[in-house]
């Protein structure tokens, strides 16, 4: 289960409706399985299929969030013409077992946000539970 403010959950909807047609990507701070910041970051691949968070994004929301006494538990990312959930690609360059992965898929009219782990390439969808602040 991943419990997201209401806040952040509209701010990666908003991102990836601005980004499109091309994927949307950001990351996401926290503790354990509570969503306490979202940063927009740059999608250095510029391409409606693949996403690459910009380094510097990175290291800059890092910091942030290790500033304020949390860290990055995650990635949101969107898909412009396919489901909400991850592609081989997604599994293959998922980074850490550790993490929750967030896709928004603008396939649909409205954009259906799912969230799931991915350990070793075995994909589980989690609930995502929305939360006032």
């Amino acid at each position: 289960m991943l419990n997201i403010p209401q806040i952040y959950l509209d701010e990666m909807i908003a991102h990836a409706i601005r980004e499109y047609p091309l994927e949307a990507c950001g990351l996401i701070a926290g503790t354990g399985d509570r969503v306490d910041g979202f940063y927009k970051t740059h999608n250095d691949a510029a391409s409606a299929r693949i996403y690459t968070v910009n380094p510097l994004d990175y290291l800059k929301a890092d910091r942030d969030a290790e500033a304020r006494g949390t860290s990055i538990i995650g990635v949101m990312h969107s898909h412009t013409h396919s489901e909400a959930y991850p592609s081989p690609t997604d599994v293959a360059q998922a980074p850490d077992p550790n993490w929750h992965y967030i896709l928004v898929s603008l396939k649909h009219k409205d954009p259906i946000l799912r969230s799931f782990s991915i350990v070793e390439g075995n994909i589980v969808e989690e609930s995502v539970v929305r939360v006032n602040c």
